[in-house]
């Protein structure tokens, strides 16, 4: 995917964005509710699919690499084999999905929020189908505690996201 100079500028912009936010951490078990989803949105709502997803991408690479980027300060290829691996990979389909869905017609607020609330549900399914696989845990305890748990923190982190992303879109482009 080759990109323009200003949107390699942006991705690399939102990565950051992104590897900040991760810090915000809200221990609950296994999997911690972060800033990570929020961003996320954030980015691919602001930039488009191609740009968003190319900001998860370097994220992901960031702290593939060993840079302290994800949760907590974590990094290595280790945390991507780990209970919250899935949710990093599931990044990656929610940019897709929610990036998709807004370059379908006009991307307005309802539109961005319902984008949104489906690339958060992508991130889930993805995160909580590893989580099933990666810790052995029965079904129920991997939907329970992988995506019951954080459904309400992220539908409300992707309306944010939302509202947040096309506002600046629409200030910015005037």
């Amino acid at each position: 995917m080759k990109l323009p100079l200003r949107e390699q500028i942006y991705a690399a912009f939102f990565a950051i964005i992104i590897a900040g936010l991760s810090q915000l951490t809200i221990p609950l078990g296994l999997i911690p509710l972060t800033g990570q989803t929020f961003a996320v949105g954030l980015a691919v709502t602001f930039l488009g699919m191609r740009t968003g997803t190319m900001s998860i991408l370097i994220y992901l690479l960031l702290g593939l690499i060993g840079l302290p980027v994800f949760a907590g300060g974590a990094s290595g290829i280790g945390v991507l084999f780990g209970p919250t691996g899935g949710y990093l990979i599931g990044f990656i389909f929610n940019g897709l999905l929610t990036g998709k869905l807004l370059e379908i017609g006009r991307a307005g607020y309802v539109r961005g929020m319902l984008a949104n609330i489906a690339g958060a549900l992508a991130t889930l399914f993805f995160g909580t189908l590893w989580l099933k696989w990666s810790t052995a845990m029965s079904w129920t305890a991997a939907i329970n505690g992988g995506f019951v748990l954080f459904l309400l923190p992220d539908v409300i982190k992707a309306i944010a996201a939302a509202y947040l992303g096309i506002f600046l879109r629409k200030r910015l482009q005037r």
